[in-house]
């Protein structure tokens, strides 16, 4: 499976992150890509520990049920439900964006699993620095899929 802690893979989606442009359309969804940049880097923000989070009731009572599914392989439907802490509806300058992302995923890259492991998500609760790295793949891939990158 792929993850944000294999370096091919981290590869990979900075090179998907270069192609996108200010002017890319989107698929589906209502972010345009510097909102998605945006929305993207509040959740890297919170993997790191820029920005902690804790766990909202509500993913404590889904979670269990939907875990798996969500760590699995099969990629993200379109339109997929976003906490509102991380929804993003006003402007944001793009290639700020652009460069604060880059940044988030060296941070990543530099945090490694272990510290990774000692952040909350905010619907999955406790994950390890493992599950960090599938699930924020997965999350990168969602939007820049959404924006054909």
């Amino acid at each position: 499976m792929k993850s944000l802690l294999d370096p091919t893979d981290m590869d990979s989606i900075l090179r998907r992150l270069s192609r996108l442009q200010a002017k890319s359309n989107r698929q589906w969804g209502k972010m345009n890509p510097s909102q998605m940049l945006s929305h993207c880097s509040a959740v890297l923000e919170s993997a790191t520990g820029v920005k902690p989070v804790k766990q909202k009731l509500l993913g404590k009572i889904i979670t269990p049920f939907i875990r798996s599914t969500v760590l699995g392989e099969k990629t993200f439907g379109k339109n997929a439900p976003t906490d509102p802490s991380f929804v993003m509806s006003d402007e944001h300058d793009f290639e700020k964006e652009k460069a604060r992302l880059q940044g988030l995923l060296a941070r990543f890259s530099e945090v490694g699993p272990e510290k990774l492991g000692e952040a909350e998500h905010i619907f999955f609760g406790k994950l390890t620095g493992e599950e960090w790295g599938r699930l924020s793949y997965k999350h990168l891939d969602h939007h820049f899929r959404q924006f054909g990158v």
